[in-house]
């Protein structure tokens, strides 16, 4: 077993405790898993370079989510039915042999997409380390009206009461996102139903498509298969390079999906009153799973480079996981919500804290004693007087990421823009601001959340420069807001997890300990600071396996 030689200490913007592998390029989670105490997490792998091409899939095992063993590819592009790429699939746990399976799209010689399976060749080793395709390969092909390279991406399969199993995969039909559902009673044979789960005219196509149970009422996870009284179901799929989901309730008998209604109008994928995301900012192609051993729903997604793919080439590597999040159902039952991971807390070390400090407007506050670049931060605000709020028209309250630009964090305003500058050199020529603003649409004030990227590095400039999202709470009671920061990711959730930002920064100045945290206030009026809780982070436990031996770990 050898450390991972290409370490956040050579290189400023390789992080210390998001997952990524040791060099080259990574995409999309795939099949992530817990299994026999071992979680297991497989993911989109070029094995010779920093660019897309050449996809496996790589893998790595877990006690804890947050300290990882690399090990060897367990999938490659050898077969008719996936030579030109291992691409994104799920895992589903059979109960009756309990033995897990991996379900996966390949590209076959010609770039038709395929579906194929994969089963452990040692089911009791716990590492799962060698992994054997299915000799029924390929179970699923294109026809029809599925078009040959429109059609990949299965979900972790649920089963119904009769004992029939169900899945789910990203397609387009005439023009129009779908998500196909396909039936089996073995997991070999597999036929299509007459109708999909669900589809949009307002979406092309659908990728990664994940589907699965939450709790109207408690915060435990729920499996996959399960489906009772109390119960809700999320669709999310993957388009426009974002991630967005629907809630709805799904009958077991019918196979019927239908989307919840929250005002007159039918509410569903992007529905001009509301278009729920997992993540505003960078977040792409997530993948949930059923954690067993802490009966939870977790959440991973790919986080893409935001510069030139000619710096990715000379770094080395392109790609990041985000935080593992735990996900439940608001209270409203109208959004999920998200929330790092209880273990990541054990990253924790040097301690600030600050309680009831006025920020008056124009004002600044550096949070002392920890460690910039590799943070925990979570603040909340209190506004106590809501009077001479700016308003805003029905056009800027339609799109957030429009007013956020419009209204930078450089733009004084009268509630806002207040909150915090990461990344921050000592003299703020670099700086990422994530922040809030509170204006007045019709009789309701709202809160508005950006991440404003613009003055991030004094030497790259970022792809999308500027995110945002209005969040669901009162801004007469208390506005929260955790960021967490690791080198050159920067991960918000705001409203205790109602609404998440994440974004990429590659500060040139502000890196290691250059690299500083501030409270701000660009606003008129003051807030106040109810309290805040800063934590350096240390760097996660990663180490490499490069034989087939079984590593000795603990």
């Amino acid at each position: 077993m050898e450390q991972d030689g290409n370490n956040v200490e050579e290189q400023p913007y390789r992080t210390a405790f998001h997952f990524q592998p040791p060099k080259n390029w990574m995409n999309d989670p795939n099949a992530p898993m817990y299994y026999n105490g071992v979680y297991h997490f497989f993911y989109q792998y070029n094995p010779n370079a920093a660019v897309w091409g050449n996809i496996s899939w790589g893998h790595a095992v877990s006690y804890n989510l947050i300290d990882w063993i690399h090990l060897e590819t367990a999938l490659d592009p050898t077969d008719p039915y996936d030579i030109n790429g291992v691409w994104s699939g799920s895992a589903t746990i059979l109960p009756d042999e309990n033995k897990p399976v991996i379900f996966y799209t390949g590209g076959n010689i010609a770039d038709d997409q395929l579906q194929n399976l994969a089963m452990p060749k040692d089911p009791s080793d716990p590492l799962l380390r060698e992994w054997v395709k299915s000799p029924h390969n390929p179970l699923l092909i294109p026809g029809g009206d599925i078009g040959v390279n429109l059609f990949r991406d299965p979900t972790t399969a649920w089963r119904k009461p009769d004992k029939t199993w169900c899945v789910t995969i990203g397609s387009e039909i005439g023009g129009h996102g779908t998500a196909l559902l396909y039936r089996s009673s073995d997991f070999i044979r597999w036929e299509r139903a007459d109708k999909p789960l669900h589809s949009s005219n307002k979406t092309g196509m659908w990728e990664c498509p994940d589907f699965f149970p939450v709790s109207i009422n408690g915060d435990e996870g729920l499996d996959t298969s399960v489906n009772r009284v109390g119960v809700k179901h999320v669709l999310k799929v993957s388009f426009s390079g974002q991630d967005y989901y629907v809630i709805g309730s799904y009958d077991s008998m019918t196979d019927e999906f239908s989307v919840d209604e929250f005002s007159v109008d039918e509410f569903d994928f992007m529905d001009d009153h509301v278009q729920l995301r997992y993540d505003y900012g960078i977040f792409y192609a997530s993948k949930s799973f059923y954690d067993e051993g802490k009966q939870r729903r977790v959440l991973w997604a790919w986080i893409p480079e935001a510069e030139s793919e000619a710096n990715d080439v000379a770094r080395g590597w392109s790609g990041l996981q985000s935080l593992p999040r735990s996900v439940v159902l608001d209270g409203t039952g109208k959004q999920l919500i998200q929330w790092p991971i209880e273990e990541v807390e054990k990253l924790r070390d040097t301690h600030f804290t600050l309680k009831d400090k006025e920020l008056e407007g124009g004002s600044l506050f550096k949070i002392e004693g920890i460690t910039g670049s590799q943070a925990d931060v979570e603040v909340s605000f209190r506004v106590p007087n809501l009077e001479g709020v700016e308003l805003i028209d029905d056009e800027q309250a339609i799109n957030p990421q429009s007013l956020c630009i419009q209204k930078n964090a450089s733009v004084e305003g009268a509630f806002g823009p207040f909150g915090l500058l990461v990344l921050a050199s000592d003299d703020l020529t670099e700086e990422t601001a994530i922040f809030f603003r509170i204006f007045k649409h019709g009789a309701k004030n709202v809160v508005l959340m950006c991440s404003d990227q613009s003055r991030s590095s004094l030497q790259t400039t970022v792809k999308e420069p500027i995110f945002g999202t209005f969040l669901d709470v009162d801004p007469n009671h208390e506005i929260s807001l955790r960021t967490l920061v690791d080198h050159s990711i920067v991960e918000s959730f705001g409203g205790k997890g109602k609404s998440c930002i994440t974004c990429r920064a590659y500060p040139k100045v502000a890196t290691f300990e250059n690299s500083h945290i501030y409270l701000f206030n660009n606003g008129t009026k003051s807030v106040t600071v109810s309290s805040v809780d800063a934590w350096s982070m240390k760097k996660a436990q990663i180490e490499q396996v490069h034989t087939r031996r079984k590593p000795s770990i603990s």
